[in-house]
């Protein structure tokens, strides 16, 4: 017998017992004054549904959350497609970079790809100039080895192969992301693309929330509120241009990062050797390897003072040393380049501003297309015979080299004290 109603309960197999929320409903009408009244009347009468034991309005209520539920879920679906579609719009800065990317509109001879320092420390326009190849720098800022790989294979999945990759180096190339990526806001877009999705899952497993839940990314993960650029990008509008072939120069002076560092770490620095970073760095140039892509890897400058305090700085230039051994790949060092000498170059201990990034671009392209000319880089044979990208080094290459040197012996010295393993 029921404690509300006063009626026997009809048999378990032909009603099933009603459910918590229905006793609770039961309750409040009972204590509303409503129970009795609804008991003692006919069931059709009272508005009950005689099979379920369950009020016909609360059926009703229920589908109309539903139906307001169903409409939610669409307007969230709908709404982060939008902002999905506005920021692959944008044209420029750093989400016209990615578009371009994934559009396939690059098919550059000469791609960059690394951190932030080659983000800001290669200038594809003063390499052109020198090389007469063109270039693009895929520098991706805030990342490691693993998230830099992963661009790279989403460059080579909608782009024609380059001739030549330039990775750049950084006494933390092999170690991977931990603790989540910097700026996820920045993939959200693209989580359809292979690469980036495997890849940011591996690093965090929840990465799964941001591409099947409509809006979770934006809401969670998105603390730059680029949904607000997705919103606008959708109806055509663009950011300010920073990015030029890709590069993001800094006009900043010294700034006192480096001062505060030594600071806190007056024993110097060190940057761990993950085995996991070292596999991200030889599955990138074996990735060039098996694509037939020529490999170029890179220590851009960095401030005098700061190499310094790196205590493990020989057992990192050490495993570049094994790269070299193992890949043939020729490595760069340009820890002794006068560039890096001069505080004025760089607005931190780890970063060119625009005048060293200026100087240290026009010292790499005069050293690349001079190396190219003499056969001394690992590119493909396509580069050196009977291409457009081979006629443009043979007609450009040495003239180029010796107008620089012989307008700027600073740069012909810069050249002579940086070590190479090419040979």
């Amino acid at each position: 017998m029921s404690p509300l109603t006063g009626q026997e309960h009809c048999p378990s197999h032909f009603v099933r017992e009603p459910s918590h929320v229905t006793v609770t409903i039961l309750y409040m009408l009972d204590q509303a004054g409503v129970a009795q009244e609804i008991a003692s009347s006919h069931p059709e009468e009272s508005g009950w549904s005689l099979a379920g034991q369950v009020p016909v309005g609360a059926l009703r209520g229920a589908g109309r959350l539903a139906c307001f539920a169903c409409l939610v879920l669409l307007l969230a679906i709908l709404l982060n497609a939008l902002i999905d579609s506005g920021l692959r719009r944008i044209n420029t800065s750093s989400f016209g970079v990615s578009n371009r990317i994934v559009g396939g509109n690059i098919n550059a001879d000469i791609v960059i790809s690394g951190s932030s320092r080659a983000l800001t420390h290669y200038d594809p326009r003063l390499i052109e100039e020198q090389t007469g190849l063109t270039a693009f720098n895929i520098g991706l800022n805030g990342s490691q080895t693993d998230m830099q790989l992963a661009r790279l294979k989403t460059y080579l999945r909608h782009n024609k192969k380059p001739l030549l990759v330039i990775h750049n180096l950084d006494v933390f190339s092999f170690q991977t992301t931990h603790g989540g990526v910097y700026d996820p806001g920045q993939y959200i877009p693209y989580l359809s693309e292979p690469a980036i999705y495997a890849e940011l899952v591996h690093i965090d497993p929840d990465s799964w929330k941001a591409r099947l839940l409509p809006l979770y990314g934006y809401a969670v993960q998105d603390l730059r509120l680029s949904w607000i650029l997705g919103v606008m990008g959708f109806f055509g509008w663009n950011p300010r241009e920073d990015h030029f072939l890709g590069f993001k120069p800094r006009y900043a002076a010294w700034t006192e990062d480096f001062e505060r560092f030594k600071a806190n770490n007056p024993d110097g620095a060190r940057f761990e050797i993950e085995p996991d970073g070292v596999k991200k760095m030889e599955e990138l140039l074996r990735l060039c390897e098996e694509q037939g892509i020529g490999a170029l890897l890179v220590y851009s400058p960095e401030y005098r003072e700061m190499q310094a305090l790196t205590k493990n700085r020989a057992q990192v230039f050490a495993h570049f040393d094994r790269l070299h051994d193992q890949f043939g790949v020729p490595v760069w060092d340009y820890s002794g380049s006068p560039i890096s000498v001069r505080q004025e170059n760089f607005y931190n201990s780890q970063h060119l501003n625009a005048d060293g990034a200026a100087a240290f671009s026009r010292d790499v392209g005069a050293r690349i297309a001079s190396e190219l000319s003499a056969g001394k880089l690992p590119v493909p044979a396509r580069a050196r015979s009977g291409s457009k990208a081979a006629q443009a080094i043979d007609r450009r290459g040495v003239v180029s080299y010796v107008m620089l040197t012989t307008e700027s012996p600073q740069f012909m010295l810069t050249i002579v004290d940086i070590r190479s393993k090419s040979g």
